[in-house]
C-alpha cells in the first residue's frame, strides 16, 4: 500500500494530506449539503442514521483502534445520552445545551467504567463491558419514576432556542456534529494523548517502560468515546420521536462493534464507510428480496425447465428470502469474510484501489496485498 512520505515535522500537523484530498473532501461537503434538495426523503432518513451511526464508529475506534481497548457495551452509553436528552428536554432545558451536558456526563460514565479496564484486558474486559450494558438496560426497564420503564418515552421535535427544527434542519444538525466530532477525533489522534493511546494498544509494557501514565490514558479512552456516543444517542433519541429499553441491546452493541470491523478499524474514515454498509445493507437486502423471485423465474425459463420444477424452486427461494435469521447470518459470513480476507476492512480495500491507480501501468500485485494484522502475542 502507498504511504505519504514526510520531509518536514509541520506535515504531521496538516489536516489534508495534499491538494487532492482537500478538493475530494470540499465536493463531499457540498454534495452534503445539497443532499436535502437532492434525494428523497426517504434516502435522506437513511443519510441522517448513517452520520449518527459513524459518530458512533469514531467513538469506537478511537477505544479500539486506537487506544487498543476492547468494548462489547457501547449501545449502553448510546442509551445514557438518549435517556439524557429526553429528561433534560422534560424540564425544558434547551437542545445545545443538553446535548453538550449529555455528553459530558455519558463520558463521566464512561470513565467509570474505564477503571475496570486498569487490570482485565482482551476477553475479560469485553465481558466487563458487557455485564455493564445489561446493568443499565435492567436499570433503564426497573427505574420506571424516571425512565417510565418498557413503556418508554416520547420525545418532543428538536428546537434550538425555540426554533423548531424540520427533517432538513435537524439533518444539518446532525451533519455539523458529524464534523465537529471528526475534527475533534483527528486533533485527538495526532495530539500527544493520540500518540499515547496507540503506544497503549502496541505495547502496553513499552508504553509503561517510556513513562506513559497507562492508568490515566486507559480511563481517558474510555471516557473520550464514552461522550461522543452519548452525544450519538442524544440525535438518536430525537430521530426515533421515542425510545425504550429494549432499543438498547446487545444486538446494537455488536453492530457498533461491525462498524468498526467492516469499515476498518485503525482509520476514522473506515468508521464512516461501515456506518454506510450497516444502515445501507437493509434497503439492498429488500431490493433483492423482491427482485430476486423474478431473476430466478427468468433464469428458470431461460434454461428452458418446465413449469413445475420452476414452481418449486421459487417456493424455495421465497422460503429462503424470508426465513427468520437471514439477515443476521448474511452479516455472519461478511465478518467472517473481512476478517480473513479483509482485515483492514473496507478503508484498506480502498487504501489499495487508490495505490492501485496511482501506479496503473506499472502496479504489481504485491501492491496489493492485504495488510497483515498480528496480535499482541504473535508480536517480536
Amino acid at each position: 500500500m502507498s504511504a505519504h512520505i514526510r520531509t518536514d515535522y509541520a506535515q504531521s500537523d496538516q489536516l489534508f494530506a495534499s491538494r487532492a484530498s482537500v478538493i475530494a473532501y470540499a465536493a463531499l461537503g457540498v454534495l452534503l449539503v445539497a443532499a436535502p434538495f437532492l434525494i428523497e426523503s426517504y434516502y435522506l432518513s437513511q443519510l441522517v442514521f448513517v452520520l449518527i451511526y459513524a459518530i458512533v464508529g469514531v467513538a469506537m475506534n478511537i477505544l479500539s483502534g486506537q487506544a487498543g481497548q476492547v468494548s462489547i457495551g457501547h449501545a449502553a452509553f448510546l442509551a445514557i445520552g438518549a435517556y439524557s436528552a429526553a429528561i433534560a428536554q422534560k424540564y425544558g432545558v434547551p437542545l445545545p445545551v443538553y446535548l453538550v451536558l449529555a455528553g459530558a456526563f455519558t463520558g463521566l460514565i464512561g470513565y467509570l467504567v474505564g477503571l475496570p479496564a486498569l487490570r482485565l484486558h482482551g476477553i475479560y474486559l469485553a465481558i466487563a463491558t458487557l455485564a455493564f450494558a445489561f446493568i443499565v438496560e435492567e436499570v433503564l426497564a426497573r427505574w420506571e419514576s424516571v425512565t417510565h420503564g418498557n413503556e418508554g418515552l416520547m420525545l418532543a421535535a428538536p428546537n434550538v432556542f425555540g426554533m423548531k427544527l424540520g427533517t432538513n434542519g435537524f439533518y444539518y444538525l446532525c451533519l455539523g456534529v458529524t464534523v465537529v466530532v471528526m475534527l475533534a477525533a483527528i486533533n485527538i489522534i495526532r495530539s500527544p494523548t493520540g500518540r499515547a493511546f496507540l503506544a497503549i494498544r502496541d505495547s502496553e509494557t513499552a508504553a509503561r517502560s517510556m513513562g506513559i501514565d497507562t492508568a490515566r490514558y486507559k480511563t481517558s479512552a474510555f471516557a473520550i468515546s464514552a461522550a461522543i456516543t452519548g452525544v450519538a444517542g442524544v440525535l438518536y433519541a430525537h430521530k426515533l420521536s421515542f425510545i425504550s429499553p429494549e432499543m438498547f441491546s446487545l444486538a446494537v452493541s455488536i453492530d457498533f462493534v461491525m462498524i468498526i470491523i467492516i469499515g476498518g478499524v485503525l482509520s476514522l474514515r473506515g468508521a464512516v464507510f461501515g456506518a454506510i454498509f450497516m444502515i445501507m445493507v437493509d434497503p439492498m437486502l429488500i431490493v433483492v428480496k423482491d427482485k430476486l423471485p423474478q431473476i430466478t423465474d427468468a433464469a428458470m425459463h431461460g434454461i428452458g425447465l418446465g413449469e413445475p420444477i420452476i414452481a418449486s424452486i421459487q417456493a424455495g427461494v421465497l422460503r429462503v428470502v424470508n426465513a427468520p435469521g437471514l439477515k443476521s447470518l448474511i452479516f455472519g459470513l461478511i465478518i467472517i469474510l473481512f476478517i480473513i480476507y479483509e482485515p483492514m476492512g473496507l478503508d484498506g480495500r480502498w487504501q489499495r484501489v487508490k495505490a492501485y491507480c496511482k501506479q496503473f501501468p506499472l502496479a504489481r500485485q504485491r501492491s496489493a496485498r492485504p495488510q497483515r494484522m498480528f496480535l499482541k502475542s504473535e508480536r517480536r
